[in-house]
């Protein structure tokens, strides 16, 4: 494969912590999973299958302890571990996330357009990177460099990552792609992430970036992130929209989208 580069979601800043405060070390930790998780999805050969995964998530940090509804938000994986089990004893299967599924989006209706509380309270990084134009900036300038190093066909982004990616993307018309390919994007997320993008949407529609030839979006039935699912509603030049079903309760993970067959198809003119 020609490369890929990757740009990364939400809850990656112990990657940083692991690799000594290493930005360049947990892009490397991140690169290495991230390619066992593509294997899955493109028949179990084991390769290198991304060139790099551009890492900025200690970018949206301050390096001191959380508290209040943060605190939750960055629970170790033992205790996130216990929720996940919790649920599932509940018995509830697809009904649960497809309830969660729903209150959240009755939420966004009733959200402010001005507000980014929703993103404060569940996810704190997505809110550092909206407000904050500095570290705005900077995470998009390490996004740039790794496609600009890298030279990629196709970068994948997952989750916040697909926001990063974007308006990476417009703001280096420089930078062109053959395949960017978005997972469980909040792109499309009214009163949170759409009405902040930059560039501004014009008359309710986002654009493709000028420097991709073939946008591809891939979203879980049930994912909380990806709210609306679909992008055409909101962007122009969405190429294809497709609907997993990954997992009732494991539905916005990367390890889960990386290794949906989904992905084969798209990823498989690349091959070499």
């Amino acid at each position: 494969m020609a490369g890929i580069v990757g740009v990364h979601g939400i809850g990656k800043y112990n990657y940083y912590v692991a690799a000594g405060n290493s930005a360049t070390g947990a892009a490397e930790a991140m690169r290495l999973k991230w390619d066992r998780y593509l294997q899955v999805a493109l028949g179990g050969e084991s390769r290198t299958y991304f060139s790099e995964v551009a890492y900025f998530s200690h970018l949206l940090h301050d390096r001191q302890p959380q508290q209040g509804p943060q605190a939750f938000a960055a629970l170790p994986a033992p205790a996130q571990q216990v929720l996940v089990d919790w649920a599932r004893n509940l018995d509830m299967g697809e009904r649960f996330t497809g309830a969660l599924k729903m209150f959240t989006g009755w939420l966004l209706t009733r959200l402010d357009s001005r507000s980014a509380a929703f993103a404060s309270l569940f996810a704190p990084e997505v809110a550092a990177y909206l407000t904050d134009s500095a570290r705005r900036v900077r995470c998009q300038e390490a996004v740039r460099d790794a496609i600009r190093k890298n030279s990629p066909r196709v970068v994948i982004a997952h989750s916040l990552g697909s926001v990063v990616a974007y308006e990476t993307l417009w703001a280096n018309p420089d930078l062109e792609v053959d395949l960017l390919l978005t997972l469980g994007s909040p792109l499309g997320m009214r009163n949170v992430v759409f009405e902040r993008l930059l560039p501004a949407p014009i008359n309710g529609l986002g654009r493709r970036p000028t420097g991709v030839k073939r946008w591809v979006n891939i979203a879980d039935k049930d994912d909380i992130a990806a709210i609306p699912a679909n992008l055409r509603g909101s962007f122009t030049g969405v190429d294809l929209e497709e609907r997993v079903n990954l997992d009732w309760i494991d539905f916005h993970t990367a390890e889960k989208y990386l290794g949906c067959p989904a992905l084969d198809p798209h990823l498989r003119p690349f091959l070499p």
